[in-house]
């Protein structure tokens, strides 16, 4: 996502085999495939547009609506004081070790090494081994204490989202709200067990005679036939003012509010720099790779990241934050061939 801002930051209209050539260059990233870098970019909603004789790699309209909406959001809520926090879930697997590491390049073999009576380093495992699931939540004080969920993972799956459902995080919630400040936003992700609803909205699924007890539950008068259609086109017209999440109403009960991030959008999550900061520590220092040491790193390592590191994370961020908003506006200047330039108060 932010190499596309960076294109456009820098007044260059980005396409495909533009952001495939910095992506190809950039050694801390996993190799990917032009082809494999196409279909992920549209599995994040990004499209491409044509204006005049310009071709570009734009994100879809509800996209930049949502992140908008988000950086004015996050502004006035720190604008009004009130202290923000955020949160995330994460995974350490028991064999997580650095892959670089200083060598002594005189030593030219194992023999040459036992000659010496030196040694040759630890071998990197194979595979991952079992992993921990971890949730926190912190701000520019630093991580909250007595915030942290952590278990060990039950499924053998690529996606630790799988190990986490509404229920557990519900329950972690209600514990959490108490040790936050008065009147204090929380920033989250989109996570499907984030936003459980409180009320089912119906869908093409739902049995038409729900869908007509939902809409008069609701206040609405169906006094003559509609076919299904018709009740859903209902169901869409008032669906905003009647979507609510269990977590969001849990929030307002505490006077507490929920900011959701727009997807895709994780550098935006402060808590992720934290995060960063915390698998390091666990990588550089595991060398039994045994689930209940590397559990001891990860504590170590929480620790380690105080309220100043959280408070320049958070100035990194906000410094993202502005380069996104005043990167939807040179988007409409370029795209638009505007000719007075756009200027951010």
């Amino acid at each position: 996502m932010y190499v596309h801002v960076h294109f456009w930051y820098n007044k260059t209209i980005p396409t495909l085999a533009k952001i495939y050539a910095v992506i190809k260059d950039d050694d801390s990233l996993p190799y990917v495939s032009e082809t494999n870098l196409y279909r992920l970019l549209k599995t994040m909603d990004f499209e491409y547009t044509k204006r005049s004789r310009n071709s570009a790699l734009v994100e879809r309209d509800e996209l930049v609506v949502w992140r908008q909406y988000y950086l004015e959001d996050i502004k006035k809520y720190r604008e009004e004081g009130r202290h923000v926090y955020y949160l995330d879930e994460t995974w350490v697997n028991a064999r997580e070790c650095t892959n670089k590491t200083w060598v002594d390049k005189t030593v030219k073999s194992c023999h040459d090494a036992f000659v010496r009576g030196l040694t040759t380093g630890l071998k990197n495992p194979t595979g991952k081994g079992k992993r921990l699931i971890i949730l926190h939540i912190g701000s520019e004080d630093g991580f909250v204490p007595g915030g942290l969920l952590c278990f060990e993972s039950k499924k053998n799956t690529n996606d630790y989202h799988d190990e986490m459902n509404g229920d557990t995080f519900f329950e972690w919630m209600q514990n959490i709200l108490l040790k936050l400040k008065e009147n204090c936003v929380i920033v989250m992700d989109n996570a499907s067990y984030h936003s459980v609803k409180a009320d089912k909205i119906p869908t093409t699924s739902t049995k038409k005679a729900d869908i007509i007890k939902w809409l008069e539950e609701k206040g609405e008068v169906i006094d003559k036939p509609m076919v299904i259609p018709r009740l859903l086109e209902i169901v869409r017209r008032i669906k905003p003012m009647h979507e609510k999440y269990v977590i969001d109403e849990l929030a307002k009960e505490h006077n507490r509010t929920i900011l959701r991030l727009p997807p895709y959008h994780c550098e935006l999550n402060r808590i992720e720099h934290a995060w960063s900061s915390v698998k390091h520590h666990v990588k550089i220092n595991n060398t039994s790779y045994k689930l209940p040491d590397v559990k001891n790193l990860l504590l170590e390592g929480i620790e380690r990241v105080n309220s100043v590191m959280w408070k320049n994370f958070i100035s990194h961020t906000e410094k993202i934050e502005k380069k996104f908003y005043e990167m939807d506006f040179i988007v409409d200047q370029m795209l638009s061939a505007e000719v007075e330039p756009f200027v951010i108060n």
